[in-house]
C-alpha cells in the first residue's frame, strides 16, 4: 500500500496538493473490490483464483486503478512503461523475422494493440478534461518513455542508425506503441500551448539530453508539428537554464565539446540538436527568433536573461555551425550604428578579461562562418576603418566600437594565419587538415578583395592584402594565381602594381609554379573573353613593366615572368592583330621585352613575324609614335631569334613596304580604290575581263611576237571614274621613310663604323642579299637572280617591256632608291640587283636619248633617278670612283650628254659584269671591297667624260680633278 500512498498528491499527505479527480466516471467499486484490485496490481496474482495475471490482465488492472484511484497514478504509469516496452520488443522481433525470410514464424508475445488503445483513451480523456492537472505529468511520462525505448532498442538489428533520421522516424511511427506515445505527447503540448508550454518543452529538453541522438526522431517529428512553438520555447527554456548555471564561463564557450558533457549547462546541447533538426525546413523561423532574441536583449531594461542572451547566442553558434550559418549574414546586416552603440553600452561594464574572452569567441565564430563571410569581413573593415568613398549617412559609431573591430580584425588575421600554416605541419599518417569555412567561402570573392586592396585606403589595404596571402596559401594554387592575376590586371599605378610584386615575394618561397600558373590563367581568360579590352591592355602594360624593372638575376620576378610569358608567345602574338590599337600596341611592348625561347615551333615563329610586320605598318599608318617604337623593338628582338627569323622579317618588311596598300606611306602611288556601293559600278564588275581576254586572245594570234595586247574594257561602259589620290605631306613621308629604313638597318644588323651617327653604317652582306632578292622578286616576279651578267646594249631591244615596268616601279615608289642604297651598303649584295639596275639604266638612257630639251632640269625625276642610280652603283663598288662621281655634273649637262655618259657606264658594266666573285673580304675592316685595278683599263671608258668636261670647261673646270684616274 505504501507504493500507492506515497506519491505526491495523495489526500492527507503532508504538504500535498489536491489530487486530480478522474476525468471519466469510473466503475462503482466497493472498498473491498478496490482493495482486491490493489492487491492484484501489487502482487500480479489473481486474489480470487490464485492464478498469475497475464500481461494484458495486469495492464487492465492498472488502468482500472488509474480510473478509480488517482493517487496511484505514478505507480500505474510506471507499470504501463513495461506494457509499451513489451509491445516494442514484440514489434521488433516480428520485424526481424520477416526480414530474415521467416515470415511464417512470429513471436509468441501477446497482442497488446487493444491494451495500448485503452491506455491512450484513458490518458487522452484525462488530458482533455483536466489539462492543467494531467498534461504536464502525462507529457513528461510519454516523452521520457519514448526516450528510453529509443535508446534501449537502438542497437537492434532492424533499427536504422541514428544518422538515418528519416528511416528511423518511419520505423518508430509504424509501431503502434511509440506512435501512441507520440500522439499522447502531441495532445498534451497542444493543450498547453496557450497557457504553459514550458513544462512540455522542459521535458523534451531533459529527455533529449539523456537520450540523444537516438531520440532525434522524436524531436524532428514534434518540431515539424509545432515549429514556431518549439523554436520559441526551446530557446526560452535553454536561455533560462543557461542563466541558472552561469553565463560568464569563457571555458564553456570556447570548448563546446566540454560544454556538452558539463552538468552545469545540461540542456544547451539539446537546444542545439533540436534547432539543428529544424533548420533544414524552418531556418527562416529560427533566424527570425534568434534575431528577435538578440535585439530584445538590447532593450532599456537589464534583467538577468537579457544580459545572458548574447553569451547564450554565442554559445549556440559555437556549438552549431548550422545555426551560425543561418543567422550570420542577417545578423551582420542588422548591426547598424545604433545597434553597435547599444552593444557597446551593454558590455561596457564587463571586466576586461571577459571582454577579451568575448572577442576571442567572436573571432572563433568568424573563422567558422561560411555563408556571408565576405559581408562579415567588409562590415568589420568598414566599421574599424571607413573608406573615404563611404558616404552612408548615420555611420557614426563610438570610438570604442571602432577599436573593438580593429582588434577583431587583427585577431582574425592572426587566428587565420595559425589555422593556415598549421595545416602543413600534420604528418601524412594523420587525418587531412581541417577546413577553414571562412576562407572556403572567400574563395569566390578574390576579385572583390583585390579591388578593395588596390584602393590603398590606409590600414584597409594592408589587412586585405594579408588576407589575400593567407587565402592564396590556403587554397593553393588556384587562389594564388587568381589573386596575382587580378592584381596584375587591375593595377593602374606603380604603388598598386607593387602589391602584386609583394604578393609574389611572399608566395614564391612556397609556390614554385606561381608565375607560370598566373600567365596560363591570363591566356585562358583572354581566349575565353573574360577580359575587357581596357583590362587586357592594362595587364600587358603591367607584365611588361615588371619584366623591365624586376629582372635582376634569374630568381627575380621579372626573369621568371619573362620565361612564363615566353612559353605562350603564340597566344600573345595573336593579339598583335587585335582590332583595338591600344591592345595591339601593348601586346607588342610585352613581346618586345620578353626573352625569346631557345626552341620555338617554326609555324609559331613565322606567324609571330607576320603579325609583327602587319602591326608595324598599321601603327605607322596611324601615326602612333608609341606604337611605332614598340613595334620596331619587337621586330628587332625577333630578328635576333635566329638567322631564319631575320631573313623572314626582312622579306616581309620589304614586301610590305612595296605593297600597293602601303606604298603611299613612303611617297609612292596609293592603291587604286576598290569598287564602291555604286549600282553602276557593281554592274560593271559582273563582266569578267579575264574571260573576255581569253576569247580575245583566241581570236587573234600573236605567237612569236614580243608584244602583247590585252583587252582593256567593254565598249559602252564609259571611262573609269577619275581618282584623286591622297597625298601625304613631305615631312610625314620623310619621317616614315627614315623610320622604316632605321628599322630595316637594325634588322640587318647594321652598326656604325665610327663614333658619329652620321658616319656610314655597315650592313650585313647576307641581310643585304636578302633585301636584294626580295626587291627583284617584287619588281620583276618573272626574273631569276641568275641573270647577273650585263648584256650588250642591243639586248635592250628585247627587254623593252620589262625595262618600262622596272622604270615605272621606281617612279611610282621612290622607296626603291632608298632600298637600293641599303643593299649597296652591304657589298657585294648589289650584284643580285643587276636586273633592276640595267632595266632602270636602259629606261633612263632611252629617255635622255629621246629628249629634245636644252637641259636636264626639265626632267627632274629622270635627273634625280640618274644621279641616284650612278651613286648607288658606286656605293656598291660596281663602278670605279671616277665613273661613280659623274652624277655630280648631270644637272649641268644637256640630255644627250647625259645619255652619252650613261652609255659609258653601260659599256663598263658590260665588260665588267657585277659578280660577287670579284669582291674580296678585308679582315681588318670586316667589309668586302673590289680591286678595280684587276679590271680592264678604265681610261677607255672616260673618253666621253673628258670630252664633255672639255666642252663645258667654263662651268665644270673646277670639278675636273674629281675625274682623273
Amino acid at each position: 500500500m505504501s507504493a500507492l500512498c506515497d506519491p505526491p498528491g495523495v489526500a492527507g499527505h503532508p504538504g500535498s496538493t489536491p489530487s486530480p479527480k478522474p476525468a471519466a466516471a469510473s466503475p462503482s467499486l466497493s472498498s473491498q473490490e478496490l482493495a482486491q484490485e490493489i492487491k492484484a496490481f501489487l502482487s500480479g496474482v489473481d486474489p480470487l483464483h490464485g492464478n498469475k495475471l497475464t500481461l494484458k490482465e495486469h495492464a487492465r488492472c492498472a488502468i482500472l486503478l488509474l480510473r478509480s484511484l488517482p493517487p496511484a497514478r505514478s505507480a500505474v504509469l510506471d507499470h504501463l512503461r513495461g506494457v509499451f516496452d513489451e509491445y516494442v520488443c514484440t514489434y521488433l522481433l516480428d520485424l526481424e523475422s520477416s526480414e530474415g525470410g521467416l515470415g511464417s514464424i512470429r513471436s509468441q508475445g501477446p497482442n497488446l494493440d487493444d491494451v495500448v488503445q485503452e491506455i491512450q483513451a484513458v490518458l487522452s480523456e484525462f488530458v482533455r478534461m483536466n489539462p492543467k492537472a494531467w498534461a504536464g505529468l502525462v507529457s513528461a511520462w510519454s516523452i521520457d518513455l519514448m526516450g528510453q525505448l529509443s535508446s534501449k532498442y537502438a542497437g537492434r538489428h532492424g533499427v536504422p542508425h541514428a544518422s538515418s533520421l528519416n528511416e528511423l522516424l518511419q520505423l518508430w511511427m509504424s509501431c503502434k506503441a511509440t506512435r501512441t506515445l507520440m500522439e499522447i505527447y502531441t495532445q498534451c503540448l497542444s493543450s498547453m500551448i496557450s497557457t504553459c508550454p514550458d513544462a512540455c518543452v522542459d521535458a523534451l529538453l531533459d529527455t533529449s539530453v539523456q537520450h540523444s541522438p537516438h531520440f532525434d526522431w522524436v524531436v524532428a517529428h514534434i518540431g515539424s508539428s509545432f515549429p514556431n512553438t518549439i523554436i520559441n520555447r526551446v530557446l526560452s527554456c535553454g536561455l533560462k537554464d543557461f542563466c541558472m548555471h552561469g553565463t560568464a564561463s569563457a571555458d564553456l564557450l570556447l570548448f563546446p565539446s566540454a560544454t556538452a558533457a558539463d552538468k552545469r549547462v545540461p540542456k544547451i546541447a539539446s537546444v542545439v540538436g533540436i534547432l539543428g533538426h529544424l533548420a533544414s525546413r524552418h531556418s527562416e523561423s529560427i533566424k527570425q527568433e534568434l534575431l528577435r532574441m538578440f535585439h530584445g536583449s538590447l532593450g532599456p531594461t537589464r534583467d538577468q536573461q537579457q544580459k545572458a542572451t548574447v553569451p547564450f547566442l554565442l554559445q549556440l553558434a559555437v556549438m552549431s555551425p548550422t545555426l551560425l550559418g543561418t543567422i550570420s549574414a542577417e545578423l551582420v546586416d542588422s548591426l547598424k550604428p545604433g545597434v553597435l552603440n547599444q552593444l557597446h553600452q551593454h558590455f561596457a561594464s564587463l571586466p576586461r578579461e571577459d571582454l577579451e574572452n568575448m572577442v576571442s569567441i567572436v573571432v572563433h565564430l568568424i573563422c567558422q562562418t561560411s555563408g556571408g563571410a565576405y559581408r562579415t569581413l567588409q562590415f568589420l573593415i568598414n566599421t574599424a576603418m571607413p573608406a573615404s568613398v563611404i558616404t552612408t549617412p548615420g555611420l557614426a559609431v563610438h570610438d570604442s566600437v571602432r577599436e573593438a573591430c580593429d582588434r577583431v580584425i587583427q585577431l582574425l588575421l592572426l587566428n587565420l594565419q595559425k589555422l593556415v600554416y598549421n595545416r602543413g605541419s600534420a604528418s601524412l599518417a594523420e587525418a587531412p587538415p581541417r577546413p577553414v569555412p571562412f576562407l572556403d567561402e572567400l574563395k569566390g570573392h578574390v576579385r572583390e578583395l583585390c579591388v578593395e586592396t588596390l584602393r590603398l585606403e590606409r590600414k584597409r589595404f594592408l589587412w586585405q592584402h594579408q588576407l589575400l596571402v593567407l587565402l592564396s596559401v590556403y587554397c593553393t594554387p588556384s587562389c594564388a594565381s587568381e589573386a596575382l592575376f587580378f592584381l596584375l590586371t587591375l593595377a593602374k599605378s606603380q604603388e598598386e602594381l607593387s602589391l602584386a610584386t609583394q604578393l609574389h615575394a611572399v608566395l614564391s618561397s612556397c609556390m614554385s609554379d606561381l608565375l607560370p600558373a598566373t600567365v596560363k590563367k591570363c591566356v585562358c581568360q583572354i581566349h575565353a573573353g573574360g577580359l575587357s579590352e581596357q583590362h587586357m591592355a592594362q595587364l600587358f602594360q603591367n607584365l611588361a613593366l615588371i619584366m623591365q624593372r624586376e629582372s635582376e638575376g634569374p630568381a627575380s620576378m621579372g626573369h621568371q615572368l619573362g620565361e612564363a610569358v615566353a612559353a605562350h608567345l603564340y597566344d600573345f602574338g595573336q593579339l598583335l592583330l587585335h582590332c583595338n590599337p591600344e591592345v595591339a600596341q601593348v601586346a607588342a611592348l610585352l613581346l618586345s621585352v620578353c626573352p625569346m625561347p631557345k626552341a620555338i615551333r617554326p609555324a609559331h615563329l613565322l606567324f609571330l613575324i607576320r603579325s609583327a610586320v602587319h602591326h608595324f605598318f598599321l601603327v605607322l599608318r596611324c601615326k602612333c609614335p608609341t606604337g611605332i617604337s614598340y613595334g620596331s623593338r619587337l621586330l628587332c628582338c625577333l630578328s635576333g631569334a635566329s638567322p631564319t627569323a631575320g631573313k623572314a622579317i626582312l622579306q616581309y618588311l620589304v614586301e610590305g613596304a612595296l605593297h600597293p596598300g602601303n606604298a603611299e606611306l613612303f611617297g609612292g602611288l596609293p592603291e587604286p580604290p576598290a569598287v564602291g556601293n555604286d549600282p553602276a559600278a557593281l554592274e560593271g564588275t559582273k563582266v569578267s575581263l579575264l574571260d573576255i581576254n581569253r576569247r580575245f586572245m583566241a581570236a587573234v594570234n600573236f605567237s612569236g611576237s614580243v608584244w602583247s595586247v590585252f583587252h582593256a574594257g567593254v565598249i559602252g561602259r564609259g571611262l573609269k571614274p577619275p581618282h584623286a589620290p591622297y597625298q601625304r605631306e613631305p615631312e610625314e613621308v620623310s619621317h616614315n621613310v627614315q623610320t622604316f629604313l632605321g628599322l630595316l638597318l637594325r634588322c640587318c644588323g647594321a652598326e656604325h663604323c665610327g663614333p658619329e651617327p652620321s658616319q656610314h653604317a655597315a650592313v650585313s652582306p647576307e641581310a643585304a642579299k636578302t633585301v636584294a632578292v626580295v626587291l627583284v622578286e617584287t619588281v620583276c616576279p618573272d626574273i631569276t637572280n641568275s641573270e647577273l651578267a650585263w648584256p650588250p646594249e642591243e639586248h635592250t631591244r628585247n627587254t623593252v617591256e620589262r625595262d618600262i615596268q622596272i622604270g615605272r616601279a621606281f617612279r611610282d615608289n621612290p622607296l626603291l632608291f632608298q632600298l637600293l642604297s641599303l643593299v649597296a651598303a652591304g657589298r657585294p649584295a648589289l650584284c643580285y640587283c643587276s636586273v633592276l639596275l640595267r632595266g632602270l639604266l636602259a629606261t633612263l638612257m632611252a629617255h635622255w636619248e629621246a629628249s629634245r630639251e636644252n637641259d636636264t632640269t626639265s626632267s627632274p625625276w629622270h635627273l634625280q633617278a640618274s644621279c641616284a642610280l650612278v651613286a648607288c652603283m658606286g656605293e656598291g663598288h660596281l663602278l670605279p670612283p671616277v665613273l661613280s662621281n659623274m652624277h655630280e655634273i648631270f644637272d649641268q649637262l644637256a640630255p644627250f650628254e647625259v645619255h652619252l655618259l650613261l652609255l659609258s657606264v653601260w659599256d663598263y658594266m658590260r665588260d665588267n659584269s657585277p659578280l660577287p666573285q670579284k669582291f674580296t673580304f678585308n679582315a681588318g675592316t670586316g667589309l668586302f671591297f673590289r680591286d678595280f685595278s684587276r679590271d680592264t683599263d678604265i681610261g677607255k671608258y672616260l673618253c666621253v667624260l673628258h670630252s664633255v668636261l672639255h666642252k663645258n670647261i667654263d662651268r665644270l673646270g673646277l670639278l675636273s680633278g674629281r675625274f682623273q684616274i
